[in-house]
């Protein structure tokens, strides 16, 4: 191994300060003399999307986080850590920015897909086994955002007003569980929590995480969020990122140099950053020794998707046999148009995607799948793609590349690694050749000044958002101009696109050209799906939310689905009695209808395999074998917590530890799906439960005619526990998978740490008692019970 301390002993201060300061939007500088190469960071919760865009290297696009803690599984977990580790490599990517473990305080959280869980413990387990996938192919993870950056709202300037008690119990705890797994990275929140910017937080940053948890790895700010010198370089802050707008540099040196920063709190910093080059082969003689692994993105893809489906009600109708099938109606814009990621920073280009009624088509070749919109959700028009159109090319500097739709984004590197500096101009030429006459509807979206040019006709010149907008609102809330155009069938009618940039601006870039030919108005699309449905064996229909809904940089206002889409349900339902709903939404959303449809299956955002992994569990290939991460709502106002919007800079949690269910469990409301609730294609019979030591072993039998996965749940309650502390009425302690073949009896072995006993109270203390040791099959569906004694 190398001497870090020797070779922190070499370097120059300016040297040392440049190690912790972005030297561009993704990476940390060389220095060929001590043998460190530049260390390079990309976003990836989902994929890894690399420094930039490269339509000629696309990336896996695996379900959302929340989809993997649906599957309940910390080893699933890591094997999709695994496989994003091994495409790290291969983009030449060091540390993966991820997982995030903020939690599901309140389903209005814009970001709350890219999350895991309302639990601490699940939300724990899961990413300490996506670390644990992730860095065992040298490539480091960054747990984030520490912390209580659980909602969108002011969320650069908000400070989080969180109890202690809570602070510990809940909000921190699935950090110390990765920290604790051996984690090598964290991310600092834009935020602020107790009085404090997290990006300059002593408290948490040095003195928990370091500290108490004995933390030897490295802190980096999100993106902007460092925007002090000193305070930041004092708060535990180890790299600020990117080199826009960064308040270390020159300004860092000069701090030490007139001693407002002392040299060793640099000297441990740079530790850090070189012991984070060792550990993913950034130095040159300790360059790893790990050898890449060739994994299937497609098919670890596939297999989440699957297992991340939670099957909320059946009434007998899924899975589908074949006989029955000789008329399959999918209904809904989402079904073609799958909404496979979250907005925002997760955002990547995957090489393909399969939609629903691509993947039924291709797993039914024998039986007629027709299709129809019935409701659109989506208030932009979707990029322009399909056989009426020619390649899409785009042109931008002195760099030539086609895309398969007319949409185009990117954050940091442009195309063809040219020089942001020397990008002013992206050209889009396709041609549109109509197969209907009549009036089509173009569209520009995106950012920044454009023209539009259709046939000899110049549609549109101008910005879309006016002058002075910020650049994070620019990219997380773009706008659409839009034009109707009379173009007759068989004729074909060049279409160009020209964006414009300030100079420098193209480091964040993105562009649609959205197309939607002549056809009914609303009430006819409805009726038109209502029609195809009745004369039908049986009805598939996909609603969901858009990237206007569910995003990073803004919270949601509703949990309804936008448009008309509930309107569809019923009335598709009414029409035929074998209907199957696919809700394709990140996070929890309402349904008003779910006692209409025959079945109603959460598909969350399923990644680039979605339509394959539908088809699956649909006609029964698989089981569905996801369970609820999070509680689904009946109304929006039964939610314990719900408030996104801070009051004079600030948000309370005045709930305390009572989040998620451990709120729902206090109110006399109830929800319309509980946590950890979920069906399969089998049944269950809980035998046994006994509680030795630290553990408790379940034992169960599969009573079902099929092959089949469940997710034991172990519960605690305070029986008699006398405390001055409040407690839930039940919480979670643990989770197994058993898996058996019908009549098979089988035995889960369930630890139960002792932290799960315990609360803050100034430290941790066990508070003694009696406690039911509850084995369930969900929340609200306990099947045996056991005491034990603290």
């Amino acid at each position: 191994m190398t001497d870090i301390d020797h070779l922190v002993g070499v370097l120059t201060l300016d040297e040392k300060v440049s190690l912790l300061t972005g030297q561009d939007f993704w990476s940390l500088p060389a220095i060929p003399r001590i043998g460190l190469r530049s260390l390079v960071m990309s976003d990836g919760p989902v994929g890894v999307r690399g420094t930039g865009y490269t339509p000629d290297d696309p990336s896996t696009a695996l379900p959302s986080p929340t989809a993997l803690a649906a599957a309940w599984d910390p080893a699933l977990a890591e094997r999709a850590g695994r496989m994003l580790g091994a495409e790290s490599r291969r983009k030449g990517v060091h540390v993966l920015l991820g997982p995030t473990v903020n939690l599901h305080r309140t389903p209005l959280g814009g970001r709350h897909f890219e999350c895991y869980s309302e639990d601490p413990l699940l939300t724990g387990e899961i990413a300490a086994g996506f670390v644990a996938g992730v860095q065992s192919q040298g490539v480091a993870t960054t747990t984030k955002h520490l912390v209580g950056n659980d909602f969108e709202t002011e969320r650069m300037t908000v400070d989080v007003r969180i109890p202690e008690r809570a602070l510990r119990e809940i909000y921190l705890a699935p950090f110390e569980r990765v920290v604790r797994a051996g984690g090598w990275g964290v991310m600092s929140a834009y935020n602020g929590v107790n009085g404090a910017s997290m990006a300059a937080n002593a408290t948490i940053q040095e003195e928990i995480l370091k500290r108490e948890w004995g933390f030897d790895g490295f802190v980096v700010s999100d993106w902007r969020a460092a925007r002090s010198t000193v305070d930041t370089a004092l708060g535990g802050l180890d790299v600020a990122m990117p080199a826009m707008d960064n308040p270390w540099g020159p300004a860092l040196v000069e701090a030490v140099r007139q001693g407002r920063v002392p040299l060793e709190v640099i000297d441990d910093k740079v530790r850090r950053v070189l012991l984070l080059a060792s550990r993913v082969g950034a130095l040159s003689s300790d360059f790893s020794d790990i050898s890449p692994i060739s994994v299937d993105g497609d098919a670890v893809a596939r297999e989440v998707a699957v297992r991340s489906f939670v099957l909320v009600r059946n009434e007998g109708l899924l899975p589908f046999t074949g006989p029955d099938l000789r008329r399959v109606a999918v209904i809904g814009a989402l079904a073609t148009d799958a909404r496979v990621l979250g907005g925002g920073s997760a955002q990547l280009t995957p090489a393909h995607v399969i939609s629903p009624l691509d993947g039924l088509r291709a797993a039914l070749p024998d039986t007629e799948v027709v299709h129809a919109i019935g409701a659109d959700p989506r208030p932009f028009l979707p990029p322009a793609q399909g056989p009426e159109w020619s390649a899409f090319v785009f042109t931008t500097g002195g760099h030539r590349f086609t895309a398969e739709t007319g949409a185009v984004r990117w954050i940091g590197d442009p195309p063809g690694g040219q020089d942001v500096g020397t990008i002013t101009e992206l050209e889009l030429r396709t041609v549109l050749t109509p197969t209907v006459t009549g009036e089509h509807r173009i569209a520009v979206s995106g950012f920044g000044a454009f023209e539009l040019t259709v046939g000899d006709e110049k549609l549109y010149q101008g910005s879309l958002h006016p002058p002075g907008t910020g650049r994070a609102d620019l990219l997380l809330n773009p706008r659409e101009q839009l034009f109707t155009v009379s173009l007759a069938a068989g004729t074909p009618t060049p279409v160009v696109l020209r964006q414009t940039f300030e100079p420098g601006a193209a480091h964040s870039v993105a562009t649609t050209l959205g197309h939607r030919g002549p056809g009914p108005d609303e009430e006819g699309l409805i009726a038109e799906a209502v029609a195809l449905a009745a004369h039908s064996d049986v009805a598939v229909i996909v609603v969901g939310t858009t990237e206007q809904v569910e995003s990073e940089g803004f919270d949601r206002t509703s949990l309804a689905l936008p448009g008309r889409q509930d309107e569809l349900v019923s009335r598709v339902a009414a029409a035929n009695p074998r209907t199957v709903v696919v809700v394709n939404a990140g996070s929890p959303v309402l349904l008003p209808w779910s006692e209409e449809a025959a079945a109603v299956l959460l598909t969350w955002f399923p990644g680039q395999e979605a339509g394959a992994a539908l088809a699956d569990v649909l006609l029964g290939v698989a089981e569905p074998g996801g369970r609820l991460p999070t509680t689904w709502p009946r109304r929006e106002q039964d939610c314990p917590v719900l408030e996104v919007r801070p009051a004079d800079g600030t948000l309370g949690y005045d709930e305390d530890i009572f989040v998620g269910y451990r709120g729902w469990l206090r109110s006399a409301a109830r929800p319309l799906y509980a946590f950890g609730h979920g069906q399969g294609y089998t049944t269950w019979a809980y035998a046994d439960i006994t509680v030795t030591g630290a553990e408790a072993r379940v034992t169960l039998t599969n009573t079902g005619d099929r092959t089949g996965r469940e997710v034991v749940q172990v519960y605690l309650s305070a029986e008699a526990a006398p405390s001055a502390l409040a407690r839930p009425e039940r919480w979670l302690a643990g989770f197994a998978i058993a898996e058996a073949a019908p009549g098979e009896t089988v035995t889960v072995r369930i630890p139960l740490p002792e932290r799960a006993f315990q609360v803050w109270d100034g430290g941790w203390r066990t508070v003694p008692g009696v406690y039911s040791v509850i084995a369930a099959h969900a929340l609200d569906d306990p099947r045996l019970t056991a005491s034990v004694t603290r």
